[in-house]
């Protein structure tokens, strides 16, 4: 059977069985992860995936597991140790200033510059509720481009805010269409494909030589700079799952994970 939201998964819980599918994200109470392994004990699909719901919910979990990605040296800090560590990499990588982003925090609410690292170890060593953290050296100059992908259709726009690093639009910035090229198109959904992301908002940072960082993504973000109105995304969204799921049932596909017809995507970065 097809459970569809938190309600009716509350429902239901016990009932499901192998090769069942759930539509929605756990709810995210201090019980969330335990029900996503549980499920997936079971045999239970999940749609966006358990890996994927996991890394929404985490800047810290997607340094770690997308690291490949991002801008070089992008760490994890999950303790003081981690950050003396990397004190010595920056140091003799030659790295200035540096960017921390807060784990759960949005709207670059919790996006921090540092003059360098140094300060920042003086500061994160007498709080322990700092940590875990994503660490990575400042990036003056690049391109920042939000890219929505919900199956074959794309849309992508340039930010940028003169009086501030953080190029978020609720942190003033302003934002126009930008097209992104067939490798950048395949970057994303590469990174959808190794993430289990169904569908995602993905902040890109472009480099002037053509280099392709991934900032980090998200399966519901803003879309206050896009064409696409809400309605129509979320239409879109729910659709590319109930096809997701009928597929699965249809299909009898017994091992929780994407669908048959969408593991080329994990190989050569596919349409999804």
């Amino acid at each position: 059977m097809i459970v569809r939201g938190s309600r009716q998964l509350s429902e239901l819980y016990e009932r499901l069985a192998p090769g069942d599918v759930y539509i929605g994200k756990i709810p995210g109470d201090p019980l969330r992860y335990s029900r996503l392994i549980d499920l997936m004990e079971r045999g239970v699909h999940c749609l966006p995936a358990p890996l994927a719901q996991t890394l929404n919910a985490s800047k810290a979990a997607q340094a770690a597991i997308l690291n490949e990605w991002m801008l070089p040296l992008t760490r994890v800090v999950r303790r003081r140790a981690d950050l003396i560590a990397a004190i010595g990499v920056y140091q003799r990588q030659g790295v200035g200033p540096v960017v921390t982003k807060e784990d759960r925090l949005h709207c670059g609410h919790g996006v921090r510059y540092w003059e360098n690292i140094e300060v920042l170890y003086s500061l994160a060593a007498f709080d322990k509720s700092t940590f875990p953290f994503v660490l990575q050296p400042f990036l003056q100059h690049f391109t920042d481009v939000r890219v929505i992908v919900v199956g074959d259709f794309i849309e992508a726009y340039s930010r940028h805010n003169p009086d501030n690093f953080r190029m978020n639009l609720a942190a003033g910035g302003t934002s126009r269409p930008f097209v992104i090229d067939t490798d950048q198109q395949l970057f994303c959904r590469s990174v959808m494909a190794r993430a289990r992301f169904p569908y995602a908002h993905l902040d890109l940072q472009l480099l002037e030589d053509g280099r392709c960082y991934l900032a980090e993504m998200t399966l519901e973000g803003g879309i206050k700079g896009a064409q696409i109105d809400r309605r129509s995304l979320f239409r879109m969204k729910s659709e590319l799952l109930e096809r997701r799921a009928r597929h699965l049932l249809d299909n009898k596909v017994s091992t929780p994970g994407l669908p048959a017809a969408d593991t080329k995507c994990i190989d050569k970065g596919g349409r999804f």
